[in-house]
């Protein structure tokens, strides 16, 4: 059997292993990614400025690791297209392949960034922080700035999670912070009130400006500066957009596949094409739930191997979870919302 697995992230690369460890060595396993640096921890990316080492800590696996397990990568490849009659992707970039054929396609390619439709005109103002790519970008605007001994001052779009585990992270090196955030308290989809308090208390404690019921209406580049636009002008070195993130459908989209807020499964991660199934950051269950927490979404690429493999039945259910804000200082005292 050919198994695709497409995203190297965490769903991608648990099932890929699981799998190998429980199928028949005639089984053909290929995972094609657009990354090049291997497998990565992205949650650690928010803790990408106090850690000196973080571009190479950061890796998990090489995928020449992958590659020893008998797992085909293809990295630095894009997909462009699924063909689902011909039971085929069409991909293009560094490799001499332009279309795989596949027996079950695995669709793990995880979320990008969101940006608020009125910010799109700006993209290149702003930084995102959403893969390695992303922070090695940041990384070299920071030290060039610190080259010229002058200590950077951010703004930071968005007090969710990213956002302030970002803010918290920049501020704990010693740069200059402001934390702009539409509603009127912080994390308020993942915290109670009370803890919601306790952050913004941590973070202005630790150096972060906190704008609360800011309405951004636009970016503005005047010379070697950047400004945000609210009912006032302020500038600063650099602008960060961490306004949430939003699933990567489009590919599934076009090949027909139903799609709400990510790709539609079934309590088996099946698509409405039986052949083609869904892990991760991009699996919308019937509940209309997505699971874009690390241990959820390593249980489902885990089920996922072993269902396929024979060795499961019933249908994936959720695991009990919980999840953390990485904010230096800071304990919530009640349980997040997930």
């Amino acid at each position: 059997m050919q198994i695709v697995i497409i995203g190297s992230g965490v769903a991608g690369v648990s099932f890929a292993e699981k799998y190998r460890a429980l199928s028949a060595d005639d089984d053909e396993i290929t995972l094609v990614t657009r990354e090049h640096d291997g497998y990565y921890s992205r949650p650690l990316l928010s803790r990408g400025f106090t850690k000196a080492d973080i571009e190479q800590s950061i890796i998990l696996k090489p995928f020449d690791r992958l590659r020893e397990n008998d797992i085909n990568v293809l990295c630095g490849v894009e997909v462009t297209a699924i063909d689902r009659a011909n039971k085929s992707i069409d991909i293009s970039g560094s490799c001499q392949e332009k279309a795989l054929q596949y027996d079950k396609l695995i669709l793990a390619q995880g979320s990008s960034a969101f940006i608020p439709p009125p910010f799109k005109p700006y993209e290149n103002l702003f930084f995102c922080l959403n893969s390695l790519v992303d922070l090695k970008a940041l990384r070299k605007f920071r030290r060039e700035l610190l080259s010229q001994s002058q200590q950077p001052n951010w703004a930071i779009i968005g007090g969710g999670l990213i956002g302030c585990e970002v803010a918290s992270d920049l501020a704990t090196t010693g740069d200059n912070v402001t934390l702009f955030h539409a509603p009127d308290r912080l994390m308020e989809r993942q915290l109670v009130a009370e803890d919601s308090a306790l952050l913004l208390n941590v973070l202005q404690s630790s150096g972060v400006k906190v704008l609360l019921n800011q309405a951004v209406k636009e970016f503005i580049k005047e010379e070697d500066k950047m400004c945000v636009r609210t009912d006032v002008t302020a500038e600063f070195d650099g602008l960060i957009v961490a306004c949430g993130f939003k699933p990567r459908t489009e590919l599934a989209e076009l090949a027909g596949l139903e799609v709400g807020r990510g790709i539609k499964v079934n309590q088996r991660m099946q698509t409405s094409d039986e052949s083609i199934y869904a892990l991760g950051d991009v699996a919308e269950l019937p509940n209309g739930k997505l699971y874009a927490f690390i241990l959820p979404i390593r249980n489902q690429a885990l089920w996922l191997a072993e269902f396929l493999a024979g060795q499961k039945q019933d249908n994936w259910t959720p695991p009990v979870f919980t999840t953390k804000a990485k904010v230096h200082g800071f304990e919530a005292a009640h349980p997040y919302n997930v």
